[in-house]
């Protein structure tokens, strides 16, 4: 039996699981390759997949990655972190982005190509970023300026080009501060606790707060003789671990994500964001069916409250290829189309249905009976007997038909997984190619959240001391399945993405509402639909636990509300399993999930029907014979009146 040839990919990625291996000094590091990635969880590194057609700077970028990692596992303590890290907000992301330097400057001054790794990731985050003079000088990020500055004096590498006006504008205030202490982390390259103690002062020096009376050195070495007699010592110190969002860490996000809270109630609110072995499987994973939400108490407090969000750091607007490597989208979609055969038959049947219905509508219509235009042949006999007769020509008019954009929201969360997603998926499919074919452009989308129980956000509201009445508490992911202008064919295998495991998550509908709702408003068609499939109330355990039982069913309402009242956008929904009437004005709902395709349809052409409905009641309006004018018993007629009557029975 002939062999399999190999991805000329897997050479690669082979070759730098090793060198990650080798470069954090641990044998057993796990690397996997994600639309997930890049993430660093204990042993665990998730990386971005490469690309098919694999440049040197891709390949540069992402062994980047990886050595940021590896240097991280090999070279930095949490727990020691922990402790030595100020209390104040402005400090701390100055602290976690020097202490990210340090660890990238070790590897960096003694390997030439950690170096070049480190400095092409360095690069790309930066050239993503905007400079903006006037933004700089009302919120200057002194993380990022400040970073930038001792990285250039721990490896001699300036900033990156795009970064070079931002440092410039602050460099003589923080060197007039600082500059004498920044010159001193080089001795304390190597010593984690000396540098520490630097940066604190560092962050004193620019009057960031004092971190010296937060966390003076006496309470570092009792910790630190707490911690050597005390094995969980180490875990706890975690706690209050945290990165900078400088654009050095913007490539590891959430890079502590091992981060536990001795609160039982709180560690409960923290897992694993992936399913460790969902990108190691050959064969796409099963699905079973959708587990059902946790509903909101209605007991809970009704009380009017502002929606809020607690931070937006965190949150994504991604498109579906970016998500996941080419050849696993492939292998997706195919299972996808191979799961539904059957259904997609039934789907394709109404959708024929529907666009005959909308061919139907946009047939155009003759005038005739007119004094100028195009010579009506059926008129020709009138012409030859009396050349100068009006009424002897026709003239084609333009169409009724608006020009017209649907959107299809399509709820992403875990109580989708399973066949209702598979089937949301294969009809918004069909449902865009048969729109496609009548000129109607249609976008799909869909909204989850980037992590279980919190994720980021969580993590942040944690080290700020659990704030009350936070707001919303979990990063948000809105993907793009297929954007409005893109052609179907190009967008027909990011749906498969919806069957990958570990992508459906939570739900936050108010915000995925007002997204899309966005979209839609900076369209430039004159009619524009939104159509929202979902299987009930939105749920996201970390909001709901710190917040009212209602507060995201209210943000809801109110969303739909200001849509339905002030918007121009026409909005219907579909409910699998449960009731979305009580939510939206224009819904349906559905008990079985293989009725979703007819209600797609029939909720599409329903609307369709009622534009044709109002251009038949203004049309005939005209029909009326004006004051002035006998009816037809008297045989005579407006030459108005009597085009619109040839035009509606034409």
């Amino acid at each position: 039996m002939a062999k399999t040839p190999e991805s000329p990919l897997e050479p690669f990625k082979r070759a730098l699981a090793h060198a990650a291996r080798s470069l954090a000094e641990t044998p057993d590091l796990e690397i996997v390759y994600s639309g997930e990635g890049p993430q660093l969880s204990g042993n665990r590194a998730v990386l971005p997949h490469p690309p098919r057609d694999l440049t040197s700077d891709d390949a540069a970028r992402i062994r980047g990655l990886a050595d940021q990692m590896a240097l991280r596992i090999a070279h930095h303590d949490p727990a020691a972190h922990s402790r030595t890290r100020p209390h104040s907000g402005a400090g701390q992301p100055i602290y976690d982005a020097l202490e990210q330097v340090r660890i990238e400057a070790v590897g960096a001054t003694a390997m030439g190509g950690v170096r070049e790794n480190l400095k092409a990731v360095m690069n790309h985050a930066w050239q993503r970023r905007v400079f903006n003079e006037a933004e700089a000088l009302a919120a200057p990020p002194m993380a990022d300026i400040v970073s930038l500055m001792v990285r250039e004096r721990l490896t001699g590498e300036p900033p990156p080009p795009s970064a070079r006006a931002l440092v410039d504008m602050f460099r003589g205030d923080v060197e007039a501060k600082a500059g004498a202490d920044l010159d001193r982390l080089e001795a304390s390259l190597h010593d984690q606790k000396a540098f520490a103690r630097i940066a604190r002062t560092i962050i004193r020096d620019l009057e960031m707060g004092d971190d010296l009376s937060d966390a003076p050195e006496q309470a570092d070495e009792d910790a630190e003789g707490e911690d050597e007699g005390d094995p969980d010592a180490q875990d706890d110190g975690d706690e209050g671990e945290g990165e900078s969002q400088s654009p050095q860490q913007t490539a590891m996000d959430d890079d502590e994500t091992t981060t536990q809270e001795s609160d039982e109630t709180d560690s409960q609110m923290v897992e694993s964001e992936m399913d460790p072995d969902a990108d190691d499987s050959d064969e796409p994973p099963e699905m079973g069916d959708g587990e059902q939400p946790t509903r909101p108490d209605p007991s809970g407090d009704n009380r009017a409250v502002t929606y809020k969000v607690f931070t937006t750091a965190h949150d994504e607007v991604v498109a579906a290829e970016e998500l996941c490597d080419p050849e696993e989208l492939s292998r997706l979609r195919a299972y996808l189309d191979q799961q539904l055969a059957s259904v997609s038959n039934v789907v394709s049947r109404l959708a024929n249905r529907l666009q005959r219905k909308l061919l139907a509508q946009q047939n155009r219509t003759w005038s005739f009976d007119l004094e100028e235009g195009i010579l009506d042949v059926a008129r020709l006999t009138r012409v030859i007997i009396d050349p100068t007769a009006p009424l002897s020509f026709k003239e084609e008019d333009d169409t009724e038909f608006r020009d017209t954009v649907v959107t299809i929201l399509i709820d992403n969360s875990g109580s989708m997984r399973g066949r209702p997603i598979m089937v949301a998926a294969v009809c918004a499919d069909i449902l865009a190619r048969t729109l496609e074919r009548c000129g109607v452009k249609t976008e799909i989308l869909g909204f989850t959240t980037r992590a279980w129980k919190g994720g980021s956000s969580r993590e942040d509201w944690l080290k700020a001391g659990k704030p009350a009445q936070p707001g919303r508490l979990n990063d948000l992911r809105h993907i793009i399945y297929k954007a409005a202008d893109a052609p179907w064919r190009r967008a027909r295998k990011n749906l498969g993405l919806m069957m990958r495991e570990g992508l459906l998550k939570e739900n936050i509908d108010g915000e995925a509402l007002i997204w899309a709702h966005q979209r839609l408003i900076g369209r430039p068609e004159q009619r524009r639909i939104l159509l929202v499939i979902s299987d009930g109330a939105p749920v996201d355990d970390s909001t709901l636990s710190v917040n009212s039982g209602h507060y995201l069913e209210r943000h809801l309402r109110e969303v739909i509300g200001e849509i339905e009242g002030k918007s121009p956008v026409q909005l219907i929904a579909i409910g699998i399993g449960h009731d979305v009437t009580r939510y939206y004005k224009n819904a349906v709902t559905i008990v079985d999930v293989e009725q979703l395709a007819g209600a797609m349809v029939e909720q599409l052409a329903d609307l369709f029907d009622e534009e044709v409905r109002k251009v038949t009641r203004r049309t005939a309006g005209l029909l009326a014979p004006p004051p002035n004018t006998e009816g037809p018993a008297g045989g005579v007629m407006k030459r108005s009146t009597f085009k619109e009557v040839r035009k509606v029975s034409a």
